[in-house]
């Protein structure tokens, strides 16, 4: 059977384990199954408890004591392992009940910006598993504060693109917490379509601390133009809105969307798994106004919005449950007949947006 699913990369502090530990509660209140893979032999206890750990095959503390390596040689030495012993993974993975599955990875960019095991373990679970996976290369926000940072995670998003050779969606993760790093030099639309970049070019050869770099500067900027392959989404994990559209993106990109199973389901699962429609809102979204300008007046909508759904759904599940005890009352059926019922999920239509009266922007 095919399997889909997300490959979760990103820099030490990006918010990969947030991320796959919200993405198993969002699903798993779509009623959509989902298998957690913790791919870091050298994670913590993550705040979801995975349902394959490869901590379980090796852990880079074992590796570092048997092999006298430090953490980053035991972390390299621990996919060189992975990809030897892979009929383990292969094996957890054939027993999991679903096919979706979501890897959490450890944050050494070494890994994914050359070290041949882990391209060599994409491919097996592609050839061995059938498995089409896209890659979410996750990066803090508050890098585009720093125009010099933000260049660097251009780059490193376009070295990750071309290493791995997988669909990948980079995304600026905790969002939500970049008005704390004051105002940004450009509008974040700006930077999410990284579309030209010499404005950025100027902006740094005017900077004392950076003006000595102008012509290398100017060479990486024109480089990732030139590919035309980096632009961000933006992500915060507890907005329902950002949510719903990273999952639908991922589907789209993994060929999810396309199961003949879900055209089936009766339920809000359809507006995730349309292939080619669009999200209400999607298009005509002002990332600059909902997370800089105008944030508290869209999270005040939102939570308004979120409360009435929530009373809408929990209303039709009600009168779900009277109609279904009083059709069982009138004609009493065997236990094996009596239709289970499933909740809903509603989700805004989004055809009544509001408009926002108040803003932070400056009027010129």
């Amino acid at each position: 059977m095919t399997k889909f699913g997300q490959i979760v990369i990103g820099p030490p502090g990006a918010g990969k384990t947030t991320y796959v530990d919200g993405l198993s509660q969002y699903l798993s209140a779509l009623q959509r199954p989902i298998s957690r893979i913790n791919l870091d032999p050298a994670a913590d206890e993550p705040p979801y408890q995975p349902d394959i750990d490869i901590r379980d095959l090796c852990t880079v503390t074992d590796i570092m004591e048997e092999h006298s390596l430090g953490p980053n040689g035991a972390m390299l030495f621990a996919f060189e392992y992975i990809d030897l012993n892979f009929d383990w993974l292969e094996d957890k993975i054939n027993e999991s009940d679903s096919n979706y599955l979501v890897f959490d990875m450890p944050g050494q960019v070494e890994l994914t910006t050359g070290h041949i095991s882990l391209i060599n373990i994409l491919e097996k679970l592609k050839k061995k598993l059938d498995c089409r996976l896209v890659v979410v290369h996750l990066t803090d926000a508050q890098s585009v504060a720093d125009p010099s940072r933000y260049i660097a995670v251009c780059l490193l998003a376009l070295r990750t693109m071309l290493a791995l050779e997988q669909p990948q969606i980079n995304v600026l993760s905790k969002i939500d917490t970049l008005p704390r790093f004051g105002d940004l030099p450009f509008n974040l639309d700006y930077y999410t379509q990284v579309q030209d970049l010499d404005y950025i070019c100027d902006y740094l050869n005017r900077q004392r601390h950076t003006q000595r770099l102008e012509g290398l500067n100017r060479a990486i900027c024109e480089m990732v133009e030139d590919f035309g392959l980096v632009s961000f989404e933006t992500l915060a994990v507890e907005d329902k809105a950002s949510m719903t559209k990273i999952v639908r993106l991922t589907d789209r990109v993994c060929g999810y969307v396309f199961q003949g199973e879900l055209a089936e389901q009766d339920s809000a699962l359809s507006l995730f798994t349309s292939a080619m429609g669009s999200l209400p809102g999607e298009h005509d979204m002002d990332v600059q106004e909902r997370w800089l300008d105008a944030r508290e007046d869209y999270d005040a909508y939102e939570e308004e919005m979120w409360k009435e759904e929530g009373e809408l759904v929990a209303k039709e599940e009600s009168e779900r449950e009277s109609m279904s005890t009083q059709n069982t009352k009138q004609s009493p059926q065997p236990p094996s007949q009596v239709t289970e019922m499933r909740p809903t999920v509603n989700t805004f239509s989004g055809a009544e947006r509001p408009t926002i009266q108040t803003t932070n922007r400056a009027k010129s």
